[in-house]
């Protein structure tokens, strides 16, 4: 090897995600990048694409990133001068089912706030906009005017085009061959022309990325899974269209999409049976360009009701058929964003590239220049798995997401593949089982979502609507207020923080004042240089020198990643995690004190054991029980840290005192009705894109003394967290709330968006938190919130609507 070239950044692969991300990072004003590609741009998935775009999704950071697609595309031709073909036809996306038609209008209540035009039409107005599609069944549609298509390559030359001009350097016909961290941290990568050292590298290696990952002991969770669409012979009726017809989303029948391809028409299927995977072990490094021959047996089914939605299609015969491979993360979202080794980042596993490629770039570029991008991006955290990642899970999840791809994607969707063979379980998963305990995945943890009483089936109840679920919930809540409630919370990431400089490290990184009493605990949020929150967390002072850190488990691998990318070269410091070996038992309720002094001989009164503190204690037979007097539920309470493989035990002995027949077993739906009551905020509020400012939680916060204090507490400018109280729906509204992305409306304009919410069972109306602009962020406020696309009034609140003076938590009696 004789050449060598230095970048700050080298992206590898130059399909739609290499090159979308390289013209981003260079509009932020990164242009010492290379993007490597081994043979032509787009010559892996991105060439054999359909190149449809929607704005039609049901996922607040996606609709972000399809709004940029389609801003982007029209306008990338001119900028450029690189033909895109862009078609702006439209689409349709067709409801057969009641529950299809609530997804509609929850996804046109996401829409209206990002500015997406969009509308659900009936079938005489379908019928207008496509006089060829056979509507039998269907009750109605999403259209989406200002949907298209393009021409993959194309869009692919723009952005690398447009990146080039900006200075990125884009290598062609050079394959990446190895690579190797040095030293300083820098990246020597091995191509069969050379070597190029890097600051930073970029996975964007489509379905090289597992291969590519590996170099550096990356074991990344994608599998390759086959996806057809046909085109037909021409098509007599559009010889003579003035208007090209919109693109067809039949989720139901086809289980794909129909549209024009120029004078023919275009059918693409995403079977719903027997989804095949291919290159398993390893792409080939050879391949190109390569498509796989048909399997009509695999996709007949979808392809005959194609044919039957479509009667002019019905004599034609099959013109060209593109059957190849997609990339599939188990769980359907892309990787996008930093991993476990330093300077190294994921911008790969995407399903569905042309539509989402732009927006990726967009705020992965951002993320990588300014620390943070202008969306939460934790739903596309590549460390966000915490299952056990082996060849079965890996393949068998990505099958599993392509056969919900045209499903109807309910919100808390249960997606039960390898589980619970490839899920983290407590001691304590067969008999909360067996007490009726419903399962949903937390970062690889089972944890009790609910439970099922007396006939009702101990399975998800999936519905945009109100349902039973509404009173088991409740009851739940209402037997934990009145006497107490138990429930296994072990789905937390659990750290140990210790060292000689250990207070130093805290303080800085921490936006509350660090405990300074053995035991004592606070809630504190974690602040990047930037001012941004990159999470929360319970900290605990065990002793001098040494903390105990609690928080969410989707965050877990992110944030100790994070938090040990934050140490100083000088401090010393030790960050150990726990997860796996502690479980945790809540017991909350006015009879918790009562139930728990049956079974240790620690005294629980307020004299002796303060809210907000920890001790260690023996519950029964077992010692080194670390009892945290906290709790999610507004109830007097504790955290019970457990030693995991005496949960069972623990939890045997809190359920056999005298008080303990009246315990009720709850799961997160109830805890989440709880803490919505009690004003908490959650992981939906606190997330990388907002300030301690903006997120409303000042009182736990310092007014400087922490990195990043004057950005993350100046007074709120874009947006602030407002806490609302929703009216209850009127006879004519459904019976259904907000469930997350939801508009906010004042005076009919939107203002901003629902975060997160539940219902609030001792006020009787449903509570709500949303990021709006911070004029409307006032109590006394009053707005409106599109409820499955209907306007629902309601009121900023200032108070916690359960106990707002917290005397329950702090009861002595």
């Amino acid at each position: 090897m004789t050449n060598q070239i230095q970048a700050r950044t080298v992206i590898i692969g130059g399909g739609i995600m290499g090159c979308s991300l390289a013209y981003h990072l260079c509009k932020e004003g990164e242009t010492d990048i290379v993007v490597l590609e081994k043979s032509e741009l787009t010559s892996g998935s991105t060439w054999h694409a359909a190149g449809q775009i929607t704005h039609s999704v049901s996922h607040y950071s996606l609709a972000r990133m399809a709004a940029h697609g389609t801003d982007l595309y029209p306008q990338l031709e001119n900028e450029t001068g690189q033909s895109c073909s862009w078609h702006g036809c439209g689409s349709l996306r067709l409801a057969y089912l009641d529950a299809e038609v609530d997804w509609l209008h929850y996804t046109a209540s996401i829409g209206r706030g990002i500015g997406h035009d969009m509308e659900i039409i009936r079938p005489d107005r379908i019928r207008e906009l496509h006089p060829f599609y056979n509507l039998d069944g269907v009750k109605a549609a999403l259209h989406t005017p200002n949907d298209g298509h393009v021409d993959p390559a194309g869009v692919t030359f723009a952005m690398a085009r447009g990146a080039r001009m900006m200075g990125c350097r884009i290598l062609r016909n050079q394959r990446a061959i190895g690579m190797k961290i040095c030293s300083n941290r820098e990246f020597r990568i091995q191509t069969e022309q050379g070597e190029i050292l890097a600051e930073r590298v970029v996975n964007a290696a489509g379905t090289y990325a597992r291969q590519i990952g590996a170099w550096i002991g990356l074991d990344l969770p994608i599998a390759n899974l086959l996806h057809h669409y046909l085109v037909t012979e021409t098509v007599p009726e559009f010889q003579n269209l003035e208007v090209e017809l919109p693109v067809v989303r039949d989720d139901q029948k086809v289980s794909g999409y129909i549209r024009m391809e120029q004078q023919s028409g275009l059918i693409g299927i995403y079977e719903k049976a027997n989804a095949a995977t291919v290159w398993d072990q390893g792409t080939p490094w050879e391949s190109e360009n390569e498509l796989f021959e048909p399997d009509f047996e695999r996709i007949m089914p979808w392809l005959e009701n194609a044919m039957e939605r479509m009667p002019v299609f019905a004599e034609l015969g099959i013109r060209r058929v593109v059957h190849g491979a997609i990339t599939h993360p188990p769980d359907g979202n892309m990787l996008l964003g930093p991993c476990k080794i330093p300077n190294y980042w994921l911008c790969c596993g995407s399903q569905v590239g042309i539509a989402w490629g732009p927006g990726a770039g967009k705020y992965l570029a951002q993320w990588m220049t300014h620390g943070a991008a202008d969306i939460s991006m934790n739903s596309f955290d590549p460390m966000r798995f915490g299952a056990r990642i082996d060849d079965i899970y890996r393949i068998e999840k990505a099958k599993e997401d392509y056969l919900l791809r045209h499903e109807i994607p309910f919100p808390n969707l249960d997606r039960p593949g390898c589980r619970p063979s490839h899920s983290k379980t407590t001691p304590l998963y067969d008999v909360l089982r067996q007490n009726g305990a419903v399962y949903q995945d937390i970062g690889g943890w089972e944890r009790p979502y609910w439970y099922a009483t007396g006939n009702t089936p101990r399975q998800h109840i999936e519905s945009f609507a109100r349902t039973r679920l509404h009173d088991v919930v409740g009851e739940e809540v209402r037997q934990l207020r009145a006497h107490a409630g138990i429930a296994d919370l072990s789905a937390f990431s659990k750290l140990e923080l210790s060292g000689e400089h250990a207070d130093q490290y805290l303080s800085r990184i921490s936006s509350n004042r660090i405990p300074t009493k053995q035991g004592s605990i606070s809630l504190t949020y974690l602040v990047a240089a930037n001012g941004r929150i990159e999470g929360e967390t319970t900290l605990v002072k065990l002793e001098e020198n040494h903390y105990y850190l609690v928080y969410a488990a989707a965050r877990e691998a992110y944030l100790f990643h994070w938090l040990k990318s934050q140490r100083l070269e000088d401090e010393n410091i030790t960050l150990g995690n726990f997860s796996n070996e502690i479980g945790v038992i809540m017991l909350a309720g006015p009879a918790s004190r009562r139930i728990l002094a049956e079974c240790t001989n620690t005294n629980l009164d307020n004299t002796n054991f303060r809210w907000l503190s920890a001790q260690t204690m023996k519950i029964g037979e077992t010692e080194n029980i670390r009892a945290m007097r906290v709790t999610y539920t507004g109830e007097l309470g504790w955290e019970l840290h457990i030693p995991m493989g005496q949960m069972l035990r623990v939890y045997t002995t809190l359920m056999n005192t005298s008080l303990s027949q009246d315990i009720v077993h709850t799961g997160s739906a109830s805890l989440n009705a709880m803490r919505m009551e009690k004003a908490y905020r959650s992981g939906h509020e606190i997330t990388s894109e907002v300030t301690v400012a903006e997120a409303d939680v000042m009182r736990f916060s310092r007014e400087r003394g922490f990195q990043g204090a004057r950005i993350s507490t100046a007074e709120a400018v874009r947006w602030k967290l407002a806490y609302l109280k929703l009216e209850e729906p009127n006879n004519s509204q459904s019976i259904a709330d907000p469930l997350g992305g939801e508009t906010i409306l004042h005076e009919n304009q939107p203002i901003g968006h629902v975060s997160s919410g539940g219902y609030g069972y001792a006020i009787g109306q449903y509570l709500a938190f949303g990021y709006v602009k911070p004029e409307f962020a006032l109590p006394g406020t009053e707005l409106e919130v599109l409820i499955l696309n209907t306007p629902r009034r309601a009121s900023v609140i200032a108070d916690a609507q359960f106990d707002p003076e917290n005397k329950r938590p702090r009861s002595d009696d």
